[in-house]
């Protein structure tokens, strides 16, 4: 089938690390991430059914989002303040 293709999960993985882009907020990077790392299992050989992959994915997405929340949010308590003005 076609969800068993590692090139499919790869351009899914793309397209939202090209969304992420687009709408930022570490979301669709998590997503992004998860996709690839199915593309790499797909490669590799291990090609489960698909609910199994689906729950994979969204288990994949879910930690990665998990990293980059801890890498990339402010310490709590803390808000992010800019005091020059881009057209400065």
């Amino acid at each position: 089938m076609l969800w068993q293709t590692w090139w499919v999960w790869m351009g899914a993985a793309l397209v939202l690390a090209i969304l992420e882009m687009v709408l930022p907020g570490f979301v669709l990077l998590g997503f992004a991430i998860g996709a690839f790392g199915i593309a790499l299992m797909i490669l590799i050989g291990i090609t489960p059914s698909l609910p199994v992959m689906l729950f994979v994915w969204a288990g994949l997405a879910l930690a990665a989002w998990l990293v980059l929340r801890r890498i990339f949010m402010l310490p709590k308590g803390q808000v992010k303040r800019f005091n020059t003005d881009i057209n400065e």
